[in-house]
């Protein structure tokens, strides 16, 4: 996640080999240190008033109907994960570009126990832009996985509605790292690195007016633009977080849905590229309304935090009550899988990911568990089985 390198020597590792090479025994580390779940939070911001606003003037497209709008097809690749059962790489451009990095996964069976999301099945990943002139903020690509032989996909942008100081209601551009994404229902959570989570409803998916790349929000002839994006999707509600007992603010770095839990759950890991006191921490979510629950104090307390210290954390998931996390090593070496419990591990496996892996979700349907990398020109999405670490 951090922003590592530079554009010459990712290039020089893009002939760098892609297959698994002998791998080492599974390493096994300190156990994990219980930590106060009760001291990390989150606290519910309000439903966005300006989306009902904006509901008015702009037409508002179905999820299928943004994925059969594909305009980009995946291409065959095999990065080379260990277990690898399912991959696929991005076309030329996006696999290359220097302006947008993918972080966040998550698919249509974080939405659904089922698998699908008003009938589709279909991947989410999440990029984040890095420049600031202007900053065009996080995307997140649609891809349609009805056919895993060839998936399409189109990326759609995240904007922040607001009413601007002319009265009129505008949206702009969400410049967050999008480290960890996972849909729940209707929406699709964004991890904000130091804020907590920002969700965005997949029922106002709106078709904006296209052919300038410059242009963001409203203009003075009525019309909506988006950097010449099609569509965009709205931020609606904001959790933000916050530590008592003096217990260190926590690094909302990625995210994942645990649907294996009972109730369901949201883990999150944070990152540090010495891993002294990382953390892994486990937040209760409500398939009722599709937030998180709240506590008698209208704060949703987490239920599980453990002191793991493991390097490099870009994502995390559970599975049974297993811990899985994806750590990177650097844009010269593989990443590693580490697996842990409440009262054992982490166990490193070596080498088990390719050069540059970030965020993970599981696809409990399928049995998969998915990871990307994040490189250009290197550039991959990928599933394991889990059962094999």
């Amino acid at each position: 996640m951090s922003r590592r390198g530079t554009a010459s020597a990712l290039l020089a590792l893009a002939a760098a080999l892609t297959t698994v090479t002998t791998v080492p025994a599974p390493a096994a580390t300190a156990d994990p240190t219980t930590l106060p779940a009760e001291h990390f939070r989150l606290a519910e911001g309000p439903y966005n008033p300006t989306i009902s606003l904006l509901d008015d003037l702009l037409p508002t497209a179905s999820f299928g109907s943004v994925l059969d709008s594909a305009n980009r097809s995946a291409t065959s690749c095999s990065p080379g994960a260990e277990h690898q059962v399912a991959a696929f790489c991005w076309n030329s451009g996006d696999n290359g570009t220097a302006d947008w990095y993918p972080q966040g996964i998550s698919s249509t069976a974080d939405a659904y126990g089922s698998g699908t999301y008003e009938g589709e099945t279909a991947l989410f990943v999440s990029w984040y832009y890095r420049h600031s002139d202007p900053d065009k903020g996080a995307r997140v690509s649609f891809v349609d996985y009805s056919d895993p032989a060839a998936p399409a996909y189109r990326h759609v942008l995240l904007v922040e509605p607001y009413v601007n100081g002319s009265g009129q209601p505008d949206y702009r551009p969400v410049p967050v790292h999008a480290g960890g994404i996972f849909a729940y229902g209707h929406l699709l959570y964004v991890a904000d690195t130091w804020g907590g989570f920002r969700a965005f409803d997949l029922r106002h998916l709106w078709q904006v007016s296209t052919g300038d790349k410059s242009r963001i929000g409203r203009q003075a002839d009525g019309s909506y633009h988006a950097f010449n994006y099609r569509y965009v999707l709205p931020q609606a509600h904001t959790f933000t977080a916050s530590t008592t007992d003096g217990t260190a603010r926590l690094r909302f770095s990625a995210a994942s849905l645990d649907r294996t839990s009972t109730p369901d759950s949201v883990v999150v890991p944070e990152y540090d590229a010495d891993g002294t006191g990382t953390r892994v921490v486990r937040f209760p979510i409500d398939y009722t309304d599709r937030k998180f629950r709240e506590s008698a104090d209208g704060y949703t307390h987490a239920t599980e935090a453990y002191r793991v210290d493991i390097n490099s954390m870009q994502g995390a998931t559970a599975i049974d009550d297993t811990f899985y996390v994806s750590a990177s090593a650097g844009s010269g070496s593989r990443g590693s899988l580490h697996t842990f419990t409440a009262t054992s591990g982490p166990t490193r496996h070596a080498g088990a990911q390719p050069i540059g892996p970030e965020d993970l979700s599981y696809w409990g349907p399928r049995d998969q568990l998915w990871g990307l990398t994040e490189y250009p020109d290197r550039r991959s999405v990928y599933a394991v089985d889990p059962s094999g670490f």
